[in-house]
């Protein structure tokens, strides 16, 4: 069996930045998957669930209410190793293209007070297991890669 783009990424040098993950082609049009690195794999420790589980909640509430990206936003969600995210916008770019929108949205992240969008049992399948403080954490974590963003952290090396 092939292996999966994924899993041909060298998870050895990998850092947190953000990397085109794939190109998928539907028709005419160009679906880019973003790969939001947000840990070094196997040497730091991976998010828990409960921050993992917020900033999805906050992330996907902030982009399908992004005036330029709402209705270019076909996924945001958690990788299962739990060291990042994924982003599917629809539209051919660049991970360059994006990194002024993901500040964007982890500021907001950082920045947000009160209950989380999603969080009750009528809306969420796992309401309890939230936790905003942390993700607080990992959004203000994730800002100083983005901020400071590198060549070397917006393609990927193998």
């Amino acid at each position: 069996m092939e292996k999966i783009a994924s899993f041909t990424v060298n998870h050895l040098t990998l850092r947190p930045g953000v990397y085109v993950s794939r190109k998928d082609h539907i028709g005419a049009e160009v679906l880019t998957t973003f790969d939001l690195r947000m840990t070094t794999p196997n040497l730091e420790p991976v998010m828990n669930t409960a921050e993992v589980h917020a900033i999805e909640h906050l992330g996907a509430t902030f982009l399908r209410n992004h005036p330029e990206y709402k209705d270019k936003t076909v996924y945001f969600g958690p990788m299962g190793c739990r060291t990042g995210f994924y982003l599917i916008l629809a539209g051919d770019y660049e991970s360059k293209d994006i990194v002024d929108l993901m500040i964007e949205m982890y500021q907001f992240i950082h920045d947000y007070e009160g209950q989380i969008p999603g969080a009750s049992a009528r809306d969420c399948g796992n309401y309890l297991d939230l936790n905003l403080s942390m993700a607080h954490y990992w959004a203000n974590r994730y800002l100083q890669v983005l901020e400071n963003i590198t060549e070397d952290r917006l393609i990927y090396h193998n």
